[in-house]
């Protein structure tokens, strides 16, 4: 697909005002609101617009602790160990990286009880792991919550 100046305008201004409306956005585009209607529609069937979202402070509902894991797995358990913690609740994000670890796992809990509770029952409980790493968040100083064109 063909990304043209104002498809990169309109996603630029979907980044930051995702509850935007169409009149809003044509506005601020100079187009009809049936043009913006029909420019996201397309955005999203190319798969360029995955899903609208919304972003919640951990903290605010409850889920103060933030840790990093770097997990190498053996070769062969790779892709079922990646799955399997992707479709855990506490795991916000995971992703196959290159280097020394083979996934890296960002994870959200209430407490460091429950971060103790997760590492010993749900991720060391997993066949194929052969080594876990962990970093405890401090302070965050920049999130980024999608992509600047």
């Amino acid at each position: 697909m063909k990304i043209d100046q104002t498809d990169r305008k309109l996603l630029e201004i979907l980044s930051d005002h995702g509850r935007m409306s169409y009149v809003d956005l044509a506005k601020e585009l100079g187009l009809s609101r049936v043009a913006v209607r029909e420019r996201i529609n397309h955005l999203k069937e190319a798969g360029v617009i995955e899903k609208f979202s919304v972003v919640v402070n951990s903290e605010k509902v409850g889920k103060s602790v933030s840790a990093f894991f770097e997990v190498d797995c053996e070769p062969t358990a790779l892709v079922s160990v990646a799955e399997n913690l992707a479709q855990n609740p506490r795991v916000a994000s995971c992703y196959q990286m290159t280097g020394p670890s083979t996934l890296h796992m960002h994870v959200l809990v209430e407490d460091f009880e429950k971060l103790e509770q997760f590492i010993n029952e749900e991720l060391y409980a997993l066949e194929g792991i052969t080594r876990v790493e962990s970093h405890i968040l401090l302070r965050r100083f920049k999130s980024r919550t999608g992509l600047k064109l």
